[in-house]
């Protein structure tokens, strides 16, 4: 908070109006309550499922079998979180989603819609959460989304060397240094000038903080924003390399 600016700092015109028309969008979409009351309904789920975790697990709830309501509660993404991704997609127009890490499919669901007109492939390890995924997605009537199961060290470079480009990626599965930069190193080589990467939980442990330092430092990567809870970077170049720390 100290060190966060707001748009009366930012000087780059591109910055300024993605800040200004997206960070600060108050706009309640509709999509919004589509999502946030499934959301509703999955908090009162107790029914339970085993859970298969190839990352790093979580802090909390580490139990092989979980309760649906805990696994919505502390593994998917806050609503400002999910929806700030929702109007990044729209706002730009991203057509060809990434998405590592689908869970129930809360923060996938809010993809598909923005890019509802595009296609979003999530990849989730667990049989039974990506299953209980599909459900959900089926309920909200997403047909744009595809959903691969397994360990993402074996599964992501064959799917990304058959894709054709990655508009907008969304890194949310194994939250260790190595196979963090593994994977945004597959994913960049599709990636263009336009593209856009989220990275989640940049500060969830020295591993992650690490990845993220190297992330933004990388040749490729033009801007990069730190927003404490994630982080962003994108690959402009005819950006002159900058950092920025911003409040959402």
């Amino acid at each position: 908070l100290i060190k966060s600016k707001n748009e009366h700092s930012l000087h780059s015109p591109f910055l300024f109006d993605f800040y200004t028309k997206v960070v600060k969008d108050k706009t309640q979409y509709e999509d919004y309550r589509t999502v946030e009351k499934l959301r509703k309904y999955l908090l009162q789920d107790d029914s339970t499922i085993e859970v298969t975790d190839f990352g790093a697990g979580s802090r909390t709830g580490a139990n092989r079998h979980r309760k649906i309501r805990d696994t919505a509660q502390k593994a998917s993404k806050k609503p400002y979180l999910a929806q700030f991704i929702y109007r990044t997609i729209r706002f730009f127009g991203y057509k060809k989603i990434i998405d590592l890490g689908t869970s129930l499919g809360l923060t996938t669901a809010y993809e598909a819609l923005a890019a509802f007109d595009g296609q979003v492939v999530s990849f989730e390890g667990c049989p039974q959460t990506a299953r209980i995924a599909r459900v959900n997605l089926n309920e909200l009537s997403i047909d744009n989304t595809e959903i691969l199961v397994g360990n993402l060290d074996e599964i992501l470079l064959g799917k990304i060397q058959k894709t054709e480009r990655i508009d907008f990626a969304f890194f949310d599965a194994n939250h260790r240094y190595k196979p963090t930069i593994e994977y945004f190193k597959i994913c960049l080589e599709k990636a263009h000038e336009d593209s856009c990467f989220v990275f989640d939980d940049i500060y969830w442990s020295d591993e992650m903080k690490q990845a993220w330092n190297e992330i933004r430092e990388h040749p490729s990567v033009t801007l990069s924003i730190d927003f404490f809870w994630i982080g962003m970077v994108f690959f402009r170049k005819k950006q002159p390399k900058q950092h920025f720390i911003l409040r959402l």
